[in-house]
């Protein structure tokens, strides 16, 4: 069990690096001129390869989770609000895949700002799943 959680773990760390980073290049993105078509491409590229990478970790990471769950029997309210928020974290992240789908199309129609909002989010998600899971609070 130990060792299932410390993949877990882990897929969830990498997980989070990717959701981290892939709103950040959003941020980049809509911040490029018009007339710059390279750094428009290099950052495409980039967010492509990330979402691609960090899909499956993702997937990784909720199995093994959903795995300890029903595996070993864990139970309590908790975790239950620890599921939902998993959930929306699921959300997001496929949200992510449709904005790179609409910035590859050249369909993006929101501000950097709106991003730099947007890229927050998984860490308030991040700090009330650590939250719920470390201290069991119902």
């Amino acid at each position: 069990m130990l060792l299932l959680k410390a993949f877990h773990i882990f897929f969830v760390v990498s997980w989070f690096a990717g959701l981290f980073y892939l709103p950040r290049i959003f941020v980049n993105l809509a911040m490029v001129p018009a007339e710059s078509a390279a750094e428009r491409e290099r950052l495409l590229l980039m967010a492509r390869k990330l979402y691609k990478f960090v899909t499956p970790i993702g997937l990784l990471a909720v199995a093994g989770g959903l795995w300890l769950w029903f595996g070993f029997g864990f139970s309590g309210g908790w975790l239950h609000a620890k599921t939902a928020l998993v959930g929306v974290l699921l959300a997001y992240h496929f949200f992510c895949g449709r904005v790179l789908a609409d910035f590859v199309a050249g369909r993006n129609t929101r501000s950097h700002v709106w991003y730099r909002v947007f890229n927050e989010m998984p860490v308030l998600l991040l700090l009330a799943i650590v939250i719920l899971a470390v201290l069991k609070p119902f």
